[in-house]
């Protein structure tokens, strides 16, 4: 594992998510531009599906080789009933499952051969590639009536190395206003790849740009490419921009510098970056209702370095930074922790308060609400069990003040009960999977020692609620509880 205090920070809590596995950190994001939709869906039903991967497990008795599934969504919400498993042994999925591989570390999706389903790319950054170790490969798997079914496209690398980890961050969206879903992918390198103009069944894409974005040019930065990539249009010109979450030590040694940068008619605009306050999650969507995305990232971390010393703009136990969205791009931040207002919780070191968070429209009321994941939360003495915490949208953005909402497994209504290592919120995805219009609540959690699982919390049309609650186990979705699969550690973008 490459040593730097930056990387230390981000993977201190990745090392206990994973069992030290190294895990690349997932985008949620809910954008809002014209393509990038607040939910995936996959069978063109109309209702939203989650995609969520299980990159640790074994497959054909290979560990570690990874799988995807996919629940589809009813009018009573996602089970382990209505699923698809995938993995590189699937029929149609280029390559093989080998040992190692990670397929499904990260995950993006979009309907990219504009067919009219949504479509998943679906990288495997740790794939030996000809003699490349760690080279990384990438697919897409297409949507259909039947929803994913294996039949897919392969995108190869253009610029293939050994430890390049092609695909480790992805973002859809339409970055050049065209009306059709491109693709950005990252690497290990300084370069992300834009495909425009689609992809089509043969892995074709319209074209393909590349963009340097300033956190990846400096001589100091960090060479290991971008923590992750979040798509959503923030300035409101029906182009999709791009937060690019990364590295950067020139500045502040061991912290993090994002930067956003604009969709333009040729794609995204490197040279016209931004910079944003820290943090390693992000999310995109219109909180306050102007017509502009807002920005809101997590810094879940706490606030110092090794040797003591203070860090801005991040708090004991963990922040994020709401960055709001206006026509010349982001504009004024608010920082948000578990001391705010009425915010539920206190914040305490090694909360991780903003590990990760999504963003989705709970009410109906057509603000985007926020939920918040602390999944190193301690609670009534139980270590890392973790919880999450619902706050709602209005017209003065991100509401600290009332209505705030928390859920444990001890909560009321919520199945199972806290254990110790549970990590409960190790990543939460708020999307429609009913098709009453009204986002829902998806929690991952590492439930017994890394097989991972589920969490479904409806909304009742006014907010989230436990009635009508449902748990799907590693086991019960098909996935083999060898090792430590990590089901429900990652959800689409």
């Amino acid at each position: 594992m490459h040593k730097h205090r930056r990387l230390a920070l981000a993977t201190a809590t990745a090392a206990a998510l994973t069992g030290g596995l190294l895990t690349f950190a997932a985008s949620p994001a809910t954008a809002a531009d014209s393509v990038k939709v607040a939910k995936a869906d996959f069978n063109g039903d109309g209702i939203g599906d989650v995609a969520t991967s299980a990159a640790g497990a074994y497959v054909s008795g290979h560990k570690d080789a990874g799988q995807i599934v996919v629940l589809y969504g009813t009018a009573t919400g996602v089970s382990a009933a209505k699923r698809t498993v995938i993995s590189q042994n699937t029929t149609g999925v280029p390559g093989t499952a080998e040992a190692g591989d990670g397929f499904g570390r990260e995950t993006a999706y979009g309907d990219f051969n504009n067919d009219g389903y949504d479509d998943l790319a679906v990288s495997s950054p740790y794939e030996k590639v000809g003699t490349d170790t760690n080279g990384g490969d990438l697919v897409i798997l297409y949507g259909s009536k039947s929803g994913l079914t294996g039949k897919s496209a392969h995108l190869v690398d253009p610029a293939a190395s050994a430890h390049d980890y092609w695909g480790k961050d992805l973002a859809a969206g339409d970055f050049d206003g065209d009306g059709k879903t491109d693709l950005v992918v990252g690497s290990s390198a300084a370069t992300l790849y834009l495909y425009k103009g689609g992809i089509s069944s043969s892995g074709t894409a319209g074209s393909v740009t590349t963009v340097k974005p300033p956190i990846l040019s400096g001589s100091n930065d960090y060479p290991f490419g971008p923590m992750s990539l979040t798509a959503g249009d923030v300035n409101g010109d029906g182009r999709t921009d791009l937060v690019v979450d990364g590295y950067e030590t020139s500045t502040q040694y061991g912290w993090n510098t994002n930067y956003w940068l604009p969709g333009t008619a040729s794609g995204l605009s490197g040279s016209s970056a931004k910079a944003l306050k820290p943090g390693i999650i992000t999310a995109i969507g219109d909180i306050n209702g102007d017509g502009f995305g807002d920005i809101v990232s997590g810094a879940g971390w706490d606030a110092t370095t090794e040797d003591g010393t203070p860090v801005p703009d991040a708090s004991n136990g963990g922040r994020v930074n709401v960055t709001y969205g206006s026509a010349s791009g982001p504009a004024g931040t608010t920082g948000i922790n578990q001391d705010t207002g009425s915010v539920p919780g206190t914040s305490e070191k090694g909360d991780s308060f903003g590990w990760d968070l999504d963003l989705g429209d709970v009410n109906g009321d057509g603000y985007q609400d926020l939920v918040v994941s602390a999944p190193l939360e301690d609670i009534e003495g139980v270590t890392d069990t973790g919880a999450v915490t619902v706050l709602y949208g209005s017209a003065s953005g991100v509401n600290t003040a009332s209505g705030t909402q928390s859920f444990n497994q001890n909560t009321t209504g919520v199945p199972g009960g806290n254990e110790k290592n549970d990590l409960f919120g190790v990543d939460v995805k708020l999307d429609d999977v009913t098709g009453d219009g009204k986002a829902d609540l998806v929690i991952g959690a590492n439930e017994d020692g890394g097989d991972g699982a589920l969490t479904y919390l409806p909304s009742n049309g006014t907010k989230i609620t436990t009635s009508g609650s449902r748990f799907i186990g590693a086991g019960t979705a098909g996935i083999s509880t060898s090792g430590t699969p990590q089901f429900g550690s990652l959800f689409a973008d």
